[in-house]
């Protein structure tokens, strides 16, 4: 019988420790060799594989057709100054277009690049538009999923995700200025959840009211606050939460995707009602999606046996 292979994630721990995987639970299992004053020993923890921001290969797709704007050329306001009509999209023009992967990128020098969408002239009939972000691969989110707003956060939106690339979908948070009035659904907070329905789907009303285009920008998915359930408030006992994703159903499966999809339904408002003789200021635009995540299929072995002083070939 061949003994466990090791895992290539423990090797950072090597020199002057050798270590290895085992794979069997929902997280790896690794050990690495100690040595200390009582002798060798083997040293156990979870092996997971090192967390990085998604944005940086997510593939980006925006929905319906013609939703960006730009193509034909369109002037637009701000709801701060909703009469002065001077910015212009154009999708001809590289320092006046707005396209998807402006969401995703690297912005350097100080300088805001966002995706914006056409803006709401066709009132009353409502101004929808879809983000579909993909990776074509499992992820467990790690941190906070953050979209950065310009102009003002949307009134009400859907956050939504899939574990089988797309093919069906699943609310993860409901967002909205009014949650009554727009889902059906009571407001809450993630501070309000207990270990019990830590993985309630709920409707918030935190990122959706107007308090100025500027001061508030950021809709979040907060994930630290639900781990903090478990792992206290400072995320100092990650072994708890560990525990509890190896032993309670479908609290793993809650944090682990293929996809997002944004469902953006009513623009920023500014605090008031939609007024039909200015409908250049309602518009949606992103310009930063942080999913910070880990590959959730991650196993990498390498070809030694266990003695932990045999030559290690990669």
């Amino acid at each position: 019988m061949f003994p466990p292979l090791p895992c290539l994630l423990c090797l950072t721990l090597l020199l002057p420790s050798l270590g290895w995987c085992q794979t069997g639970g929902q997280f790896n299992v690794c050990r690495s060799l100690r040595v200390s004053e009582a002798g060798p020993g083997w040293e156990l923890y979870a092996c997971q594989p090192p967390p990085a921001n998604m944005k940086e290969v997510m593939q980006i797709k925006v929905d319906p057709p013609g939703i960006t704007c730009g193509n034909p050329p369109e002037r637009f306001c701000t709801l701060e100054n909703p009469y002065l009509c001077s910015d212009e999209c154009d999708a001809s023009s590289p320092d006046l277009s707005h396209p998807p992967q402006l969401m995703g990128d690297r912005e350097r020098g100080g300088l805001i690049t966002y995706w914006q969408t056409v803006t709401w002239s066709r009132f009353p009939e409502p101004l929808l538009a879809n983000i579909t972000l993909s990776w074509n691969k499992s992820l467990e989110v790690v941190d906070d999923i953050a979209i950065t707003f310009e102009y003002g956060r949307p009134t009400s939106m859907v956050l939504e995700k899939s574990l089988d690339k797309g093919v069906t979908w699943q609310p993860y948070q409901y967002y909205a200025d009014d949650c009554l009035e727009a889902f059906g659904m009571s407001p809450k907070r993630v501070s309000e959840l207990a270990p019990s329905n830590l993985t309630r789907v709920i409707c918030t009303e935190q990122y959706s009211r107007w308090v100025g285009a500027k001061e508030e920008k950021m809709v979040v998915f907060e994930v630290r606050a639900r781990f903090g359930v478990f792992a206290g408030p400072k995320l100092i006992n990650m072994d708890a939460l560990y525990t509890r994703m190896e032993t309670m159903k479908g609290l793993r499966d809650f944090f682990t995707f293929t996809n997002l999809r944004l469902r953006l339904l009513r623009p920023a408002l500014g605090g008031t009602y939609v007024q039909r003789d200015n409908l250049l200021k309602y518009f949606y635009a992103i310009s930063n999606i942080d999913v910070p995540a880990r590959n959730n299929r991650y196993v990498t072995y390498i070809s030694t046996f266990l003695n932990p002083y045999q030559d290690i070939f990669l």
